[in-house]
C-alpha cells in the first residue's frame, strides 16, 4: 500500500462525488456533524484489526517514507473533532507535502476495550486520496463507559505489534498521534464486558498490558504524541496528569477544534530530534520486503 500522491484535485473530485464542495482554503465547505461524514453502521472489513500487519514500505515513488498514525477517539464526545480532521484533510496533506516528502497516513479508531464492541479499528498506510476514504469508513460506536478513560494505548499496541516500517532501517521512528478528551487508560484488559482482546485482535495475552510497559515498547519505534481536544465547556482536569506520567510538554498538547490541523502539521514537520527534512542525499531505491521486526 502507500502508492500515489495527494492532490487537491483528487480531494475536490472525491467530495464532489459525495455532494460536498471544497472552499478556497482547501477545506470541505459548510457545517457537518459526524453522522453526515462517517456513515458506517459497524466495523468495516478494511479496518478490521484481527490478524493484520500494516506496512509502510519505501519505493521508487516514495523512497523515504514518513509513517504517520493518526488515532481518533471515536466515543460519543469526539465526533466533532473527527469531522474537523476530515474537513481539513486536504489542508493538512498539501501543507505537509510543501515541507516534507513521502508522508503516509494510517488512521486508527479508538474506543474502550472494557466497554465497547469495536474498541479499535486500523487502516492501511496510504499517501493519496485513499486516506480520505479510509478515514470516512471509521465507525463511531459512541461507546465508552463509566471508567473515566478511553483505550488510547490500543493505538500504541497496534503500532508496536501490528506494523512494519521501512523507516526503521534508516534509523527513523514513525510518528503516532492520539487525539481525544479523556484520561489515559492504565492498562489494556484481556477481556471486556462485550468482547475479549483475542476476539478483537486475534492476539492471545497472558495478562493485561500495562501502560508503563507498552509505552517503553512503542517509543522504541514511534515518536508518540497526544492532542487533548478541549471543546465546548468540556475540559477534564484529569487528562493532563494521566498523560504527563509518560509524555513531556512537547508530546502532550492541549488544543481546540480549530487548531487540530495546525497541530498535526507542526508535529509531523518537526517530530523527533532528527527532523524529517527534504534531502537529496538519499538516492531513490526500492525495498522489496518490509520484513523488519523489533
Amino acid at each position: 500500500m502507500g502508492g500515489g500522491y495527494w492532490t487537491r484535485g483528487h480531494f475536490e473530485e472525491y467530495n464532489r462525488a459525495r455532494g460536498r464542495k471544497v472552499d478556497k482554503a482547501g477545506a470541505i465547505e459548510g457545517s457537518y456533524n459526524n453522522q453526515e461524514i462517517f456513515l458506517a453502521k459497524g466495523l468495516d472489513k478494511m479496518l478490521d484489526p484481527k490478524n493484520v500487519m500494516r506496512e509502510c514500505c519505501d519505493s521508487e515513488e516514495h523512497p523515504n517514507t514518513i509513517p504517520v498514525i493518526l488515532a481518533l477517539d471515536v466515543t460519543g464526545s469526539m465526533g466533532y473533532a473527527a469531522v474537523e480532521v476530515a474537513k481539513k484533510l486536504n489542508i493538512i496533506m498539501t501543507n505537509l507535502y510543501d515541507k516534507v516528502e513521502d508522508v503516509e497516513f494510517m488512521i486508527i479508531g479508538i474506543g474502550d476495550f472494557e466497554c465497547d464492541l469495536v474498541p479499535v479499528q486500523i487502516s492501511q498506510f496510504e499517501s493519496d486520496i485513499r486516506i480520505a476514504d479510509q478515514l470516512e469508513r471509521i465507525y463511531f460506536e459512541f461507546g465508552g463507559g463509566g471508567n473515566s478513560y478511553e483505550s488510547y494505548t490500543a493505538a500504541w499496541y497496534m503500532a508496536a505489534r501490528h506494523t512494519r516500517l521501512d523507516c526503521w532501517k534508516r534509523g527513523k521512528k514513525g510518528i503516532l498521534i492520539t487525539m481525544g478528551d479523556e484520561p489515559l487508560n492504565p492498562y489494556l484488559p484481556i477481556s471486556g464486558r462485550r468482547v475479549s482482546f483475542e476476539e478483537v485482535t486475534a492476539d492471545r495475552l497472558q495478562d493485561v498490558v500495562e501502560t508503563k510497559d507498552l509505552y517503553k515498547e512503542v517509543t522504541a519505534l514511534y515518536d508518540v504524541y497526544h492532542l487533548n481536544v478541549i471543546h465546548g465547556r468540556y475540559s477534564d482536569k484529569r487528562v493532563r496528569p494521566s498523560f504527563m506520567k509518560y509524555l513531556d510538554q512537547d508530546h502532550y498538547r492541549d488544543t481546540d477544534l480549530k487548531r487540530i490541523s495546525d497541530e498535526i502539521i507542526e508535529i509531523v514537520t518537526s517530530a523527533g530530534p532528527d527532523k524529517w527534512q527534504k534531502t537529496e542525499l538519499v538516492p531513490p531505491h526500492r525495498v522489496q520486503d518490509c520484513g523488519i521486526r523489533w
